[in-house]
């Protein structure tokens, strides 16, 4: 019996071994600390799940082409300005390069509208025997040259692109630099109703042509959000009775139909309800200054959430 309980003492003593339990103990740790580090490592964040840094907005104005209902544009500033939206730069095409190169030297949208309110036919058309176009086009641009003070078009407060269509290659010509004026006049330069301005040995005629409502130009400058105004006629108008009605309802139509695809790519398009405003109807401008608030009002909340989703980026 003492033997046997001797025995059984031994056999414990050789199963129960301090330093192979250590041993065992060891790997263990050693396992579970690797085991923590590797964890550590897949948990840590990669380099593109970091969240990206704001993005700063560079907000574009594209003002579109449409004559006498260009008039809706100062609607549109002025609402956009009273809600403190940030205009980075200001693109325009035709009617909108003569707002826009306002705006861009400094005018505020109230002294706009107090200017465009008390302009008259003959204060920028100087009409004449047709030549190629019944108005010559030169107190256009006197009359811009001289509301803005001769500043050039680089020198601008808000920077300006101004569009117009070259007229021997068809190409979309921006003018970025040089004469204000001379700019708006060649933008504005209706075919048959304007003639076509020459600068340095090229004719140039209105940029809705080619780009009623340029987009494309503001993403090509910058812009990261494009604000577009289109103020294009699609709506049915009484027949016209005269040569330049005629003129104008036809480019009206063009316009109409070759804008879409630039206004596809413009982040908010305001359309001012103007389309029964005929293209060189002065008399209503009043209610075309009223058709951009409304226009731009309404788009108040979509402009606000792009703004916000950039700035939260």
């Amino acid at each position: 019996m003492g033997n046997g309980k001797m025995n059984l003492r031994r056999r414990a003593s050789k199963n129960f071994r301090p330093e192979g339990l250590g041993m065992r103990s060891l790997l263990f740790v050693t396992a579970c600390l690797l085991v923590l580090a590797l964890t550590a490592v897949s948990c840590a964040p990669t380099q593109a799940e970091k969240p990206a840094a704001p993005v700063a907005p560079k907000v574009a104005l594209v003002l579109g082409a449409g004559a006498a209902r260009g008039f809706a544009h100062i609607g549109v500033l002025k609402v956009l300005a009273a809600n403190g939206i940030p205009i980075n730069m200001i693109v325009g095409t035709s009617a909108g390069s003569l707002v826009a190169a306002l705006y861009a030297y400094g005018y505020n949208p109230f002294d706009i509208q107090k200017l465009a309110l008390s302009i008259q036919k003959s204060d920028i058309a100087d009409f004449g025997l047709p030549d190629d176009g019944f108005i010559r086009g030169r107190r256009l641009q006197d009359f811009v040259n001289k509301a803005v003070k001769n500043t050039p078009i680089e020198k601008m407060k808000v920077p300006l692109y101004i569009v117009a269509t070259d007229l021997q290659s068809g190409s979309e010509v921006v003018f970025g630099r040089g004469n204000t004026g001379m700019a708006v006049r060649a933008s504005c330069s209706i075919p048959g109703v304007f003639r076509p301005e020459l600068i340095n040995g090229r004719q140039y005629v209105d940029g809705g042509v080619v780009s009623p409502v340029a987009v494309d130009v503001a993403r090509k400058y910058g812009a990261n959000l494009v604000i577009a105004v289109d103020i294009s006629s699609d709506a049915d108008q009484a027949a016209s009775t005269s040569t330049i009605g005629t003129i104008l309802r036809s480019v009206d139509i063009m316009s109409s139909k070759i804008c879409g695809a630039e206004l596809a790519k413009a982040d908010i398009v305001i359309r001012p309800k103007v389309g029964e405003i005929g293209a060189a109807d002065f008399s209503r401008r009043d209610d075309a200054i009223m058709e951009g608030e409304k226009a731009a009002l309404a788009a108040l909340p979509a402009i606000r959430q792009k703004l916000a989703l950039m700035q939260a980026r």
